[in-house]
């Protein structure tokens, strides 16, 4: 889906609706409260009433779209730009290029659309998996005569190879840390984890067990492909991260970092779906509504 075939498409809010109704409902109207599908149009009022139970809904009635104040042709527009941004889009383009009023809601739809980009139940990675860290964020300073970075956020990449791939925020690359995630992560019948020699990875092998279907690449030796070993996949994807932070986001708080990781995974992982808008528009009709409020609510500090 193009800007041009969603224009054509989706003209109007009556489209946009019927569009939203027809996934909601493909096997036709049924009450959200008793499920009975014997249900009356009120045409005048663009809803419907259950023969049942006297409910009253509208297609958009619990979903992420109700009492919205945007027309619905700018979330189809916003959920578009966003899906085939490769890099990712910023809220002040969205913000630009759809004469949203102020850069406030258009971070706020951001978000919300990329709420909806979550992935869930997902099944355990098998076949060659490459793992990988990298570090984000942080600020400069000087240490005598070297440069030293305070606060890097680690990000955690593991990704099949020519398959999915999954990128978390970590609180360090300790292998306690390292082995939860490669736990519950990769599947036991994985043929081989590949990694760099970071000297954690050997540890948390041994704590899940996979340490005799380990094998490593020694970036310090200057050695970066030996044979089918290479982490160069899971690196392409953090190169395709980082110019998303610094060429489009250019600046994202901790507190939100899983969410941008969470959207650059579900379109990376989408890449190849021609059915990518419709099925985003489908998560963003069975998401929970996102408050502005808990959006942007302080984050709990540990306890001491």
């Amino acid at each position: 889906m193009n800007l041009s075939k969603l224009m054509e498409k989706f003209a109007d809010e009556s489209k946009c609706r019927a569009y939203i109704q027809a996934l909601r409902w493909p096997n036709g109207v049924a009450c959200p409260k008793c499920k009975a599908e014997k249900v009356y149009r009120i045409a005048e009022r663009d809803q419907f009433v259950c023969s049942s139970c006297s409910h009253q809904f509208s297609a958009t009635a619990g979903t992420i779209f109700h009492d919205t104040h945007l027309p619905l042709v700018t979330w189809f527009l916003a959920t578009v730009l966003i899906c085939e941004a490769k890099k990712g889009i910023s809220a002040c383009q969205i913000q630009r290029s759809l004469g949203i009023k102020t850069y406030k809601t258009a971070w706020f739809l951001c978000h919300r659309i990329r709420r909806a980009m979550l992935e869930t139940g997902k099944t355990k990675l098998d076949g060659v998996v490459e793992i990988d860290e990298t570090y984000v964020g942080g600020r400069q300073r000087m240490v005598g005569k070297h440069k030293a970075m305070d606060n890097k956020q680690v990000v955690l990449g593991i990704r099949k190879r020519n398959g999915e791939l999954r990128f978390f925020k970590i609180e360090d690359a300790k292998s306690a840390t390292l082995a939860q995630f490669i736990r519950e992560n990769v599947s036991e019948d994985v043929d081989v984890i590949m990694t760099d020699e970071w000297m954690a990875y050997p540890d948390a092998m041994r704590r899940t067990g996979f340490s005799k279907k380990h094998s490593t690449i020694r970036h310090k030796n200057h050695v970066y492909v030996m044979g089918d070993v290479h982490t160069n996949t899971v690196e392409s994807a953090f190169s395709l991260l980082k110019r998303g932070i610094m060429g489009t986001w250019h600046k994202i708080s901790v507190k939100h970092l899983p969410a941008y990781l969470d959207e650059m995974t579900f379109r990376f992982n989408n890449r190849k779906n021609p059915f990518l808008f419709r099925d985003t528009v489908i998560k963003l009709i069975s998401t929970p509504n996102l408050e502005y409020k808990k959006l942007t609510a302080q984050q709990s500090k540990p306890a001491a």
